[in-house]
């Protein structure tokens, strides 16, 4: 009469993830997915393109999140519905806040378009360049590190008291996977902000690094790949749609 109630609720943390991620990655196809690559902020103000982010990267962390979001479900005894809710906005909420300083490179961006052709081509040759970089450096590891093996987190999580725990964890663990992220997030600002096949590509590419075995060497392998795309892109621009106008902004 009590096991399978429980074995329905454990599955409930990590079954909303996915759930939310599902419905973002439905809301991403049917809004953006016929449309080329738009430049800077689509023409879209600061709330609106807010809104747009966040759900983006919902569709884009969410499904890598959702091992974490399963361990994290394992340490709450009740309520784990609301709770699990509340750990899953927090986390959301710090993509959200990110979202102000993608709002401002992205209108920063927005006119490389429209610069001369040469110009335009170096600015995404910078952007391919300190992304790639990022992937290299040594903070990239230890904060891949923290997503990839979360126990020690969760020993944290479980010394935070008070209600304000779940908001506390799902703050803290966004902070992390900002740390990993937010170098490839970068690079839709070249590809383009709503490119529907970057933002499948670059969600295989947090995935594998989050999950794979060889996670690690994912994000060295995608670091020396967009530095030599920073090359590639003075020969084909259209390789940097969001930048240089080219092309419809495939991958």
């Amino acid at each position: 009469m009590t096991g399978s109630p429980a074995t329905v609720r454990r599955g409930a943390g990590p079954a909303a993830v996915l759930l939310a991620a599902a419905a973002a990655w439905a809301w991403v196809v049917t809004r953006w997915g016929g449309m080329q690559a738009m430049p800077g902020t689509m023409g879209l103000d600061l709330p609106a393109f807010l809104a747009v982010w966040t759900l983006m990267t919902a569709a884009m962390m969410l499904p890598a999140t959702a091992p974490v979001a399963a361990l994290y479900a394992r340490t709450i005894t009740a309520h784990r519905a609301s709770r699990m809710a509340v750990f899953t906005a927090a986390y959301l909420l710090v993509w959200a806040a990110a979202g102000l300083p993608a709002y401002g490179l992205a209108a920063g961006l927005g006119g490389a378009a429209d610069l001369p052709a040469a110009a335009g081509t170096a600015v995404a040759a910078a952007v391919f360049a300190i992304g790639g970089a990022y992937q290299l450096v040594p903070f990239k590891d230890r904060c891949l590190a923290r997503c990839r093996s979360p126990v020690g987190l969760m020993l944290r999580y479980a010394s935070y008291p008070g209600p304000s725990r779940d908001l506390r964890a799902g703050a803290h663990h966004g902070a992390f996977c900002l740390g990993c992220c937010w170098s490839l997030m970068v690079l839709l600002a070249a590809f383009g902000v709503m490119n529907l096949w970057a933002m499948v590509g670059l969600t295989a590419v947090i995935t594998a690094e989050k999950l794979a075995p060889a996670g690690r060497l994912v994000a060295r392998a995608v670091g020396t790949a967009s530095i030599a795309l920073a090359v590639a892109v003075f020969w084909v621009p259209a390789l940097a749609a969001g930048l240089t106008g080219g092309g419809t902004g495939g991958m």
